[in-house]
């Protein structure tokens, strides 16, 4: 529930702190003191539109701070979740609009878009009054009130899942059809490549090594007069290894004469030996490799260009001809068992909407029973709302080729508000002042399902007075118990009834004798008081005085 408002520079109101408790909350004041300042300042805190000119006349800018205390799993904290928005403790809207039409808004002192403070703050409040746009009138919302009110989410949850279930299994056959008729479409195509690369069975990485050993090959005839030159250097007639030798064995006989100066020698000499023979043995190797078939080379070079010529064909890299090759094969056996398959995925869609027409249709009796039973909720209201004569009735339409996720049902409320006049949507037939009882004796039929933690009325009881006053009193009052209600009223048999008054009024300042709104928490003798100025108007009696203790008695 909204627990504190605070309000910065917004139009005459130059700073506005104000706490809100549980129950029903009255705002009361003469014509022009404010009231409707302090709802549009509340609608710009909740996402409204902004404009510069609700700015405080010489000011650059205003502020409202809107604070809530909800459930751990209220909506809006799963929608401020949703945005990354730390959601412990209160939840704290907050809205800026600069006197050049720029605003800015927070949540839990975190920037957001408007659109995602809208979406934060839709769950938390709703306004209803003779001409607001955020009263649930819209036709769209009429299914889901009439599903909360006969607790039929489980229903409906269970027809949304047949849909989306429904959707699925159609995109899969509609995907597998277009496939298999792009794959019948190059059938022949296919078969041919497919039978030409398995012939071919490529290899990957097999362009590389071949080019690699055709590239050795050729250069191998160019190298080997080289290599056979450094062979008989190392191991012909010419080899410095026999002379190396008897230089060491002579060195050897005259070791003992003078060790220090010849083991050094011979160790460097045995050395030199060892590397020659390993130089030699190098060589040796790679003469013989360089040695080919002529044969080798041809079939290198056949495998090379056929590889080739293929990647040519195929615009793909050699390297890629055997995942070509594997998808080709995928295909054509796509094409083989499509036929099956199709059917498969056809029976699929065949089961799948039978789940969601009997879900839907199920949906829809248990529709048209809760119908009944909120026509009869509400048209048990209307009478003390002096609407005696109306009629409110539920208006389901099944269409199953219009379904959507939320079933088969278009639901609207209508009403018939004289005998012989013809029903018709409410938003259409009933005036302001009948469209917002209408709209009061919906919210207390539903007050616990569904409904906002917060509800304003807004004047609702405008041209009427007495009885039906009274009756919209206590309905307010009955409403309050199940949510936080504030109303904006004239009427004094509503204001009596409720926990909470405050009484918006506007004077001087006392700086420049510029004009604020001031809003006053009114207990006791002051409260009966305004009741009283409510009863009598500018002059107060004590005959009204006397009549607004009687109200206040008898609502307690």
């Amino acid at each position: 529930m909204l627990v504190q408002l605070s309000i910065r520079d917004i139009v005459l109101i130059d700073r506005l702190d104000l706490e809100f408790g549980r129950g029903l909350t009255v705002l009361t004041g003469e014509t022009g003191a404010g009231k409707s300042i302090l709802l549009d300042a509340f609608s710009l805190a909740l996402g409204g539109r902004g404009d510069g000119s609700l700015v405080r006349t010489g000011e650059s800018q205003g502020q409202i701070i809107a604070v809530f205390d909800l459930e751990t799993n209220h909506p809006a904290r799963l929608a401020a979740a949703a945005q990354s928005i730390d959601c412990e403790g209160d939840l704290i809207l907050r809205r800026v609009q600069m006197a050049d039409g720029r605003t800015r808004a927070f949540v839990n002192d975190q920037p957001v878009s408007v659109q995602a403070l809208r979406a934060i703050a839709a769950p938390l409040v709703e306004i209803h009054g003779q001409h607001d746009d955020r009263a649930l009138v819209d036709p769209a919302k009429h299914r889901a009130l009439l599903d909360a009110f006969g607790g039929l989410q489980v229903q409906v949850d269970a027809v949304r899942k047949a849909f989306n279930d429904l959707k699925q299994a159609r995109v899969d056959l509609a995907d597998e059809e277009e496939r298999i008729a792009r794959v019948r479409a190059d059938g022949d195509y296919l078969r041919h490549a497919h039978e030409e690369l398995t012939k071919l069975s490529p290899r990957v990485k097999e362009e590389g090594e071949l080019a690699s050993r055709r590239t050795t090959m050729m250069q191998s005839e160019k190298v080997a007069t080289e290599l056979r030159d450094a062979n008989q250097s190392l191991s012909g007639e010419h080899s410095p290894v026999a002379a190396i030798s008897a230089v060491m064995r002579r060195l050897e006989r005259r070791a003992a004469q003078a060790p220090e100066l010849i083991e050094p020698s011979v160790k460097a000499l045995s050395s030199a030996l060892d590397a020659l023979d390993s130089a030699a043995q190098t060589v040796d190797q790679a003469l013989r490799d360089s040695r080919y078939d002529p044969r080798e080379l041809e079939m290198v070079e056949e495998r090379l260009f056929a590889l080739r010529a293929a990647s040519r064909k195929f615009n793909v890299p050699a390297d890629q001809l055997s995942d070509l090759a594997e998808r080709f094969g995928k295909d054509l056996a796509a094409l083989d068992a499509g036929e099956a398959l199709l059917v498969k995925l056809a029976q699929a869609v065949e089961d799948a909407a039978k789940r969601f027409d009997a879900a839907a249709a199920t949906l829809s009796k248990s529709r048209a029973a809760t119908a009944k039973a909120l026509d009869k909720a509400v048209n048990g209201e209307l009478a003390p709302l002096k609407l005696e004569r109306a009629v409110f009735t539920t208006q389901i339409e099944a269409n199953a080729r219009e379904a959507t996720a939320e079933g088969i049902d278009r639901v609207e409320f209508w009403v018939q508000t004289n005998p012989g006049t013809r029903a018709g949507p409410m938003m259409k037939v009933a005036s302001g002042g009948e469209l917002a009882r209408f709209m009061l004796a919906l919210k207390v039929v539903l007050a616990d399902r569904g409904s906002a933690p917060t509800l304003v009325f807004d004047e609702i009881d405008t041209g009427v007075g007495g009885a039906v006053a009274d009756a919209i009193g206590q309905r307010l009052a009955r409403l309050s118990t199940k949510v936080q209600v504030l109303a904006v009223t004239h009427a004094p048999q509503v204001a009596a009834r409720a926990v909470g008054h405050l009484r918006i009024a506007k004077g001087e300042t006392g700086q420049g004798k510029r004009v604020a709104t001031r809003v006053e928490p009114l207990l006791d003798g002051a409260r009966q008081e305004e009741i009283a100025r409510m009863l009598a108007g500018a002059t107060i009696t004590d005959e009204a005085r006397a009549a607004a203790g009687k109200l206040l008695q008898g609502a307690g």
